[in-house]
């Protein structure tokens, strides 16, 4: 077959590409018999199921060829996610009977036509639209370009329950936004636009009519988003569960009164890093959402106890809750927090320095399923509150202590002895940690198959004894050594003979200047070789 290519070469990948050549590769041997037994007759061949252009009669590009850069818009073969403003109205739009009648008409030539769509007729719409189902953004685009009735398979509604266009966010604007609401209407689910400074309020006021039913929006980074995209959803997106804001500064209490009202569904929100929201908008948020699970906060820095006690008291079902550099944070919110959210699992709380041991004590008592804990730079915690914690919470997982400065090798103790599943454990600038609380760690339940992960940075009384020690850790997968004066290469390289494949990132510090001129004591350069 002279100038066949295989689609495998176009993006149709796997067990469905090689299907789908099959299939075409026998619809070409039927046609060529029944062509060869009329040509006598009609004096012209037919042409096979893939040289069927998609616009007017020119030269089809071949699929593998590169996808044209995104935004242009114009009519024919799909050349990305914007054109899906294709002519043909998405399910989202109500269609007058008269449209649906031709619409199925044409659609019924096209899968019935044995000119055209041999490869249709061998297997039934549904059996083809199923195939497309698990094909990528990119692949359905270059599919739609193999043929017409490819073009329809590929840019059916249903395809595109899930897309994520942060690979094309430089080229994502508004209008990409509104053809894409009105190809997917009803069918889509979940929708990204992470990152695409181009989309503001007019765009996703008009996704919002057309696709009611969507369940995920991550808009992280539309800093063209205001108030007015989150009036829309409240007033057209009652099934919205997980929504993200993070970044988008424009957002005030207004936005979250509004989600409140229209979006009972709530189960996640990230309004990361808007700076406006205060308590009232919490107060406002949690009274219609109370069956919210995750709520990130981080950087929202006008948030003070009350509102933490709003969530407390509204919020029962919360499993993670992230309030990094929430700066005004204090033990009296956190605490409710804990006595009224049971089922905690994560929490952040790094950077919120006024936070003491009550806090540890709390979770030890009230959240005993916590896996996940971030109290970076709390510096007032001590070893009695980790101890608490270690006791009751035995299903802790990731601990991040990094500048717990009051911390001591007792605290590694008592992680070894109750916290049998760790798998992160992150000790940087902890300066009183030891080989000794090293040795029982290493030691511990959690070495042989659980721990994963250890960052030591700057502690300076960390030794190549410690590193000794970590050699029975056989998951351990990654080992921060930065600034540890006292760890040398000969130690990593013994390390590395027992893990040979440990990611080990360190600083080599030579001796300077000699001992005999600094005294007894060796010291250490700060000015480091990287390994």
């Amino acid at each position: 077959m002279p100038g066949r290519l295989c689609p495998m070469r176009s993006g149709v990948a796997g067990r469905w590409g090689v299907f789908l050549f099959w299939v075409e590769v026998e619809a070409e041997k039927r046609e060529e018999l029944a062509t060869s037994s009329r040509r006598h007759h009609s004096g012209r061949r037919r042409r096979p199921c893939w040289s069927l252009e998609v616009s007017p009669p020119r030269r089809r590009p071949h699929p593998a060829g590169p996808l044209p850069r995104l935004g242009t818009g114009t009519p024919g073969p799909a050349r990305g996610p914007q054109s899906l403003h294709a002519a043909a109205p998405g399910p989202g739009r109500t269609r007058r009977p008269h449209e649906e009648g031709r619409e199925r008409s044409d659609q019924e030539q096209m899968f019935s036509n044995s000119d055209e769509a041999v490869i249709n007729k061998k297997l039934p719409k549904e059996l083809l639209l199923r195939i497309f189902s698990f094909l990528d953004v990119v692949t359905l685009c270059r599919c739609a370009q193999v043929s017409r009735a490819w073009n329809v398979l590929a840019l059916d509604g249903s395809n595109w329950q899930r897309i994520d266009l942060f690979d094309f966010q430089r080229d994502i604007e508004g209008r990409v936004v509104e053809n894409i609401s009105k190809r997917c209407g009803g069918f889509l689910r979940k929708l990204s636009l992470r990152g695409c400074l181009g989309v503001g309020d007019n765009a996703l006021r008009t996704f919002a009519q057309n696709c009611r039913n969507i369940e995920v929006l991550n808009l992280n980074g539309c800093t063209k988003t205001t108030d007015a995209t989150c009036t829309s959803l409240s007033k057209f997106c009652s099934k919205l569960r997980h929504l993200d804001l993070a970044s988008c500064t424009s957002i005030t209490n207004m936005s979250l009164k509004a989600l409140s009202e229209g979006c009972p569904l709530l189960e996640q929100l990230n309004i990361s890093w808007c700076d406006q929201v205060t308590k009232d908008g919490i107060q406002a948020l949690v009274r219609g959402c109370g069956g919210l699970k995750a709520l990130f906060l981080k950087g929202c820095t006008q948030l003070e106890d009350e509102a933490l006690k709003y969530i407390g008291a509204h919020c029962p079902e919360l499993v993670t809750l992230n309030l990094q550099t929430c700066l005004q944070i204090t033990d009296e919110g956190l605490i409710t927090i804990c006595r009224g959210c049971h089922k905690l699992q994560s929490l952040c709380a790094s950077g919120c320095s006024n936070i003491t041991d009550a806090i540890l004590n709390a979770l030890g008592q009230n959240c005993p399923r916590l896996r996940i804990l971030e109290v970076a730079r709390c510096s007032q915690l001590t070893d009695v509150g980790f101890t608490t914690l270690a006791r009751n919470c035995h299903e802790l997982e990731k601990m991040d202590l990094e500048e717990c400065v009051q911390i001591t090798d007792s605290t590694l103790i008592q992680l070894s002895i109750h916290c049998p599943r760790l798998q992160v454990l992150s000790l940087s600038h902890c300066e009183l940690i030891t080989d000794d609380g090293i040795r029982h760690l290493g030691n511990g339940a959690c070495a042989h198959d659980q721990l994963e992960v250890i960052e030591l940075d700057n502690c300076p009384l960390i030794t190549d004894a410690s590193l000794e020690h970590l050699k029975s850790c056989h998951s351990l997968e990654r080992i921060e050594l930065y600034d540890c004066q006292q760890i040398t290469r000969a130690g990593i390289k013994r390390l590395r003979t027992h893990l040979p494949n440990i990611k080990v990132h360190a600083y080599f510090a030579p001796v300077t200047p000699p001992p005999s001129v600094g005294g007894s004591r060796q010291r250490f350069c700060r000015c480091c070789i990287i390994l």
